[in-house]
């Protein structure tokens, strides 16, 4: 009997390559997707895409998605409420995994395995311990196509948003720069893929600089549910590419 499961989806690149293996070992059956959106701008955290693309994404998958809504700067306690009443309410409609896309963060990990066990969870994590540079050749020659649309200008410049990753986009990042981002160099969004019934249709629209004020750094929470957070992911600015 298949684990009823969910999988905490970003609409990045980490995700999409993690719920594909996860489709394709075929030992869970897959509840819902979560994804994390800011309630004032109704976007993905971090990623800065507009929930009705993620829900033309959901639907290409096939999958239905369960959108958990944060306040702007969630407070550590605010986040965890809220977290914790949604996965509540997930396992009692029968869920009790929770797959993630997470690569080397050992302490992100490690506060989403002490949180889930608490509360009578699995973690699930498909990518685990896989070098990131092997992760990233393997998501381009499955097919899978994704668009950056956020960079850190701690790392990157705003040359880096709104391109298509592909071969040259992977020469052309800074040597200190993980191929994945997985330290939040960069956050992506995923728009065709082998599992993909259609590619999401979408246009580019502006490019804008944001910057945050501190807030808790994210091996206390995730701030993103499903991609990696920055080690300290508001304490600097990103460069967004607004999708239409």
């Amino acid at each position: 009997m298949k684990t009823s499961a969910i999988f905490n989806w970003s609409g990045g690149k980490d995700s999409a390559l993690a719920l594909y293996k996860v489709q394709q070992i075929g030992h869970y059956r897959l509840q819902t997707l979560l994804t994390t959106l800011s309630e004032p701008y109704q976007r993905i955290s971090m990623h800065g895409v507009r929930a009705a693309l993620l829900d033309r994404q959901a639907a290409s998958l096939g999958l239905p998605c369960r959108k958990l809504f944060l306040p702007e700067m969630p407070s550590m306690d605010a986040y965890e409420r809220l977290m914790a009443t949604t996965m509540a309410e997930l396992k009692n409609e029968g869920a009790t995994a929770a797959i993630f896309g997470d690569i080397f963060l050992e302490d992100l990990r490690r506060y989403r395995e002490e949180k889930l066990a608490a509360a009578g969870w699995e973690a699930v994590f498909p990518l685990w311990g896989v070098p990131t540079g092997e992760l990233m050749r393997e998501f381009l020659a499955l097919g899978f196509k994704t668009i950056t649309t956020c960079v850190s200008d701690k790392y990157l410049d705003q040359s880096f948003v709104g391109r298509v990753i592909d071969e040259q986009f992977l020469r052309d990042l800074p040597a200190n720069v993980d191929p994945c981002g997985e330290n939040g160099e960069f956050h992506t969004f995923v728009f065709d893929g082998p599992n993909f019934r259609e590619p999401v249709a979408f246009e580019k629209g502006e490019i804008v600089h944001r910057r945050y004020q501190p807030a808790p750094k994210a091996d206390d929470a995730d701030y993103e549910c499903g991609d990696k957070a920055d080690a300290s992911p508001f304490d600097t600015g990103f460069w967004y590419c607004d999708l239409l």
